[in-house]
C-alpha cells in the first residue's frame, strides 16, 4: 500500500524528521489525556515547544500529526527488527531474540501505541487503511522471523500456523502496554518477555510433539 505523504512546506528532511518528532511526543501526551477531538494543534505546537505558524509548515491538518504517530510505530519496529543480524539466521534463538527486540519497543512507544488503538478511528477513510496495513505489516515482520525457523528445520509449522502465531506475538506485545496498569506492578519487562517466550516455546514444543506422533500413527 502506497504510503501516504504528510505534506511540509519546509525543504530540510533532517529538520522535518526533528521537528515531527517534536509533534509526535507532544500529541501523544495530549491524546492519551484529552482525546483526538478535544485536542487543538494550537496545544499540540504549545506541547511540542513552537509556534502554531511553526506548526503548519510541517503538516497541514491535526489528522497528519495522528497519522504520524501511528506511523512511527511501525517505523521503529521495523527498524529495530531489521537491523539486528541474529534475526535472520532461521534458529530458535534468533526468534526468542525477535520477540525479545519486538517487546522492548512496545515498552518504548507504549503511550504512542496506546493512543493509535484509541485514537485510529478518527482517521479519515483514505488513511485508516493504510494505518491498519501497518499493523498487518508488524505481524509480517515476525512471521518472516518464523518463516526462517521452519526453512531451517527448527520448527515444523504451516503457513497458516506462523500467521497465527506471528499475531499472537504482536498481541502479546501490545499487551504489555494495554494492560500496564496490572501487568506492569506485577512483572519487569525482562520478566514479562522471558515467561511470554518460555510460554510461546513449550506451546510449540507441544504442537511438535503432538505433529510427529500423528505422523508416526
Amino acid at each position: 500500500m502506497k504510503k501516504r505523504e504528510v505534506q511540509a512546506s519546509v525543504k530540510d528532511e533532517r529538520l522535518v524528521v526533528k521537528r515531527r518528532n517534536q509533534m509526535i511526543k507532544g500529541a501523544v501526551t495530549l491524546f492519551k489525556e484529552k482525546g483526538f477531538h478535544r485536542t487543538t494543534t494550537r496545544e499540540i505546537a504549545k506541547a511540542a515547544g513552537f509556534s502554531i505558524g511553526t506548526l503548519y509548515e510541517y503538516i497541514r491538518t491535526k489528522e497528519d500529526v495522528l497519522y504520524l504517530v501511528c506511523d512511527s510505530i511501525y517505523d521503529e519496529v521495523h527498524t529495530r527488527l531489521q537491523q539486528d543480524i541474529d534475526t535472520k539466521r532461521g534458529t530458535l534463538e534468533s526468534l526468542k531474540l525477535g520477540i525479545g527486540n519486538y517487546f522492548r519497543v512496545i515498552d518504548d512507544l507504549q503511550d504512542e501505541v496506546l493512543v493509535m488503538y484509541q485514537e485510529a478511528k478518527s482517521l479519515s477513510k483514505d488513511a485508516l487503511p493504510y494505518v491498519l496495513q501497518k499493523e498487518i505489516d508488524m505481524a509480517l515482520l515476525i512471521a518472516d522471523i518464523i518463516n526462517r525457523c521452519v526453512e531451517n528445520g527448527e520448527l515444523s509449522l504451516s503457513p497458516n500456523e506462523v500467521k497465527l502465531l506471528s499475531h499472537n506475538i504482536v498481541v502479546l506485545g501490545q499487551m504489555w502496554a494495554f494492560r500496564r496498569w496490572t501487568i506492569q506492578k506485577i512483572y519487569t519487562l525482562e520478566e514479562y518477555i522471558d515467561i511470554q517466550v518460555n510460554l510461546i516455546f513449550e506451546g510449540l514444543r507441544q504442537g511438535n510433539q503432538v505433529s510427529q506422533a500423528t505422523n508416526i500413527t
